[in-house]
């Protein structure tokens, strides 16, 4: 379990930080599809780093784990919301990746878990 734990654990913080970096610099593809859900550019940074210290929590689990299932639970939280305001905007099209990386998300929490 410790092995999976780490190649999910790692290919999510990638994911993570790649998404966090991508509102961090507005990336034009990002910042159209934000806009058109009404998220407000003040929303941008907070948001990068929330997505990056879960990416860092996530990485920091594999040497202590308990910091790894918190971090799991604070990505699924925050893709909770993204959930949320793609449902509130009726964002169909806009769905299926924050549900996916929630999903994903789940993965360490259950292989930390299990490895505590």
């Amino acid at each position: 379990m410790f092995i999976a734990y780490v190649v999910v654990a790692s290919l999510l913080a990638v994911v993570l930080i790649g998404s966090g970096r991508a509102k961090l610099v507005r990336d034009e593809k990002v910042t159209e599809g934000m806009h058109k859900i009404g998220v407000p550019d003040s929303w941008f940074p907070r948001l990068s780093a929330l997505e990056i210290a879960g990416a860092l929590g996530l990485l920091a689990g594999i040497f202590y784990r308990p910091l790894g299932i918190a971090a799991s639970v604070g990505i699924i939280v925050y893709f909770i919301g993204a959930i949320t305001t793609h449902l509130r905007a009726k964002d169909t099209k806009g769905l299926p990746m924050p549900a996916a990386l929630m999903v994903v998300a789940a993965a360490p929490l259950l292989f930390g878990i299990a490895t505590v």
